[in-house]
């Protein structure tokens, strides 16, 4: 059968770049389509195809030659699929197997036979890390702590330096050849991936600090705890882990047999075979580290290959903040609204630190990201669609936070069970500040409409034991009874009493 190999037609073609990477590794190779070139990663299109290219490499030196024909053929498909979704560019990214087997240059050389015109790119160990590094420092900009990303051939390892990297290491401690170097002997596993950490001295630097976790068998370990312990949101990027806990986890794993894994809620059946031994690298890892805290990451290579197509404003720019700009442009009104509403609240928290009026600033942003939804949806729309959202840089603290204060600007009973998720996620600090936001919200938007003039012509001031909404006569604003609804709850919310007066200017 012919696959399409020609792009869209001009008219068809999409507003927003795209571009397409193909991740191909010794366990499985995958194409991801991103759209645009903002500071958040939006992927199309992901697939996936396991076919355990850099199986029996530790023992034969070459490719595994069960799997170099679907390879060819599944690769062909990736860089048609991405041709006919009009990316450009499009790109093979060749990891541990290709530039470590002996017959890895006759199959790159087969690849360019089928498909001479697409770029092909075999990484080098500190390359394939260095890529690995951009694509977390993009979700976590101030990334401190030692990277760790786990494939089915090497274990990239990169020290993180309050988001830049510095040194980098590649191992051949993948949960594939890691499995094989030791002949499936769990105790002949630890002893080899020991002595591989132990040839890395800077590792002891991250004592105290964070082990940041990147590959699909480590994603895999998260949802299995996650399973386990329930947790509400099943969003495997930014979720953490105590030192104890993902001990605990690795250690349970490590240690289980196959039926035992068959068994464990949310362990993928494609890697019960690898999932051990990615869990053995984990329990020495932190060992080798001393780290406080394990935190899961969904990017690293691909996303670090995206990173380097932005230009360098967008990689600078905060990614709450652009992702809550971004869905601002997308789904509200009028993003002019977003600033003045951030002014307009700042009373109402006189001693909020730099990362709680980050997150006030991202809340105004989203805060009408529901107007063109069904009215009776609004809520839990906006809910849904902000705690769900693909931004990279909202951890579950403030995709939480974020959805909890514009469910509670659309009015939802605060005891909705659509809002147990959030609570759940949030500490009573966090909960209340963003009861009076979404209260706020709610006043705000009964005055102005949504409109940047029309708020001009209010105020909010809390002053000795009072709440003072202030209305300016003339600027279409009025105090009507549906206005005293909304101060009177948020000055409850706040230990105030309601007070409104009419100004002249």
């Amino acid at each position: 059968m012919d696959l399409p190999t020609r792009a869209l037609s001009s008219e068809a073609l999409p507003n927003a770049p795209r571009a397409g990477v193909v991740d191909l590794g010794s366990n499985s190779v995958r194409l991801v389509v991103f759209e645009g070139r903002g500071r958040n990663p939006l992927p199309i299109f992901n697939e996936k195809a396991v076919l355990g290219l850099g199986r029996g490499l530790q023992t034969t030196g070459r490719l595994n030659p069960e799997a170099i024909l679907p390879a060819l053929t599944v690769l062909a498909r990736y860089h048609a699929l991405a041709v006919a979704m009009a990316a450009e560019p499009i790109e093979i990214l060749a990891t541990a197997a290709v530039r470590d087997a002996e017959n890895g240059p006759d199959f790159i050389a087969a690849l360019r036979r089928r498909l001479p015109e697409v770029r092909i790119r075999i990484l080098a160990g500190e390359e394939e890390a260095s890529l690995s590094a951009d694509g977390v420092l993009l979700g976590f900009p101030g990334a401190d702590g030692v990277l760790g990303d786990i494939g089915g051939g090497s274990l990239e390892l990169v020290h993180l330096l309050r988001g830049r990297a510095a040194e980098m290491a590649s191992l051949r401690l993948g949960a594939i050849r890691l499995a094989e170097r030791s002949g499936e002997d769990m105790v002949k596993a630890r002893a080899i991936a020991d002595a591989d950490l132990a040839g890395v001295p800077w590792l002891k630097r991250g004592k105290g600090r964070d082990l940041y976790l990147v590959g699909g068998a480590w994603r895999a370990l998260a949802r299995v705890h996650m399973a386990q312990t329930g947790y509400p949101l099943l969003i495997v990027h930014h979720y953490v882990l105590r030192r104890e806990e993902a001990r605990d986890l690795a250690s349970l794993v490590a240690g289980a047999t196959r039926r035992m894994l068959e068994r464990m809620p949310g362990a993928p059946a494609k890697r019960l075979g690898d999932l051990p031994y990615a869990a053995l690298v984990l329990r020495r890892l932190l060992r080798a580290t001393d780290a406080s805290r394990v935190v899961f990451s969904a990017n690293g290579l691909r996303e670090g290959w995206y990173a380097r197509l932005l230009p360098a404003e967008a990689r600078a720019e905060d990614p709450l903040m652009a992702a809550a700009r971004e869905m601002c442009a997308r789904f509200a009104r009028d993003p002019r609204h977003a600033p003045a509403l951030a002014r307009w609240t700042a009373p109402l928290f006189p001693k909020e630190a730099p990362a709680e009026r980050a997150l006030r600033e991202a809340a105004c942003q989203l805060s009408d990201i529901g107007s063109h939804d069904h009215p009776d949806y609004r809520a839990e729309q906006s809910f849904l669609r902000i705690l769900r959202q693909p931004g990279i840089g909202l951890d579950h603290n403030a995709r939480a936070f974020l959805a909890l204060a514009v469910a509670l600007r659309y009015e939802t009973a605060p005891d909705s069970p659509l809002l147990a998720t959030a609570r759940t996620l949030l500490d009573p600090a966090g909960t209340r500040r963003a009861e009076i936001l979404g209260a706020a919200f709610r006043l705000a938007y009964t005055l102005s409409g949504g409109t940047p003039a029309l708020l001009a012509g209010s105020r909010l001031a809390p002053m000795d034991g009072r709440l003072r909404l202030t209305l300016v006569e003339g600027s279409g604003v009025f105090a009507g009874d549906a206005v005293m609804r909304r101060l009177e709850p948020l000055a409850a919310l706040l230990g105030l009493s309601a007070e409104m007066v009419v100004s002249a200017a």
